[in-house]
């Protein structure tokens, strides 16, 4: 649990991926595929907005807190419990970011 109010999440970004979503991978662990490259923290910027989309926040709510420069990140979400975040993620098991 991160401050109060947040939820803290562990993630493992895909930069450069042919897919676009957040879902869970082999392992069990909330996987984040972007397009962007992790060069000028461009990956960063779309899994920070693909998890606003996915978690109904808003994306100044998407902090990464720890892993700027890894694939694996810890993000902490304003306004949700880890309970709420994960039943948010759990109900949306695959999230396709693409644009309607």
């Amino acid at each position: 649990m991160g401050k109060e109010g947040e939820a803290l999440i562990s993630v493992r970004v895909r930069p450069r991926s042919a897919r676009f979503g957040v879902g869970i991978g082999a392992d069990g662990g909330m996987v984040v595929s972007v397009h962007a490259p992790a060069a000028e923290g461009a990956a960063n910027r779309e899994c920070v907005a693909l998890l606003a989309k996915a978690l109904g926040v808003a994306k100044s709510a998407v902090r990464i807190v720890r892993g700027e420069r890894s694939r694996s990140k810890r993000v902490a979400v304003a306004g949700l419990s880890v309970d709420d975040a994960r039943a948010r993620l759990a109900g949306s098991a695959r999230v396709d970011g693409r644009k309607p």
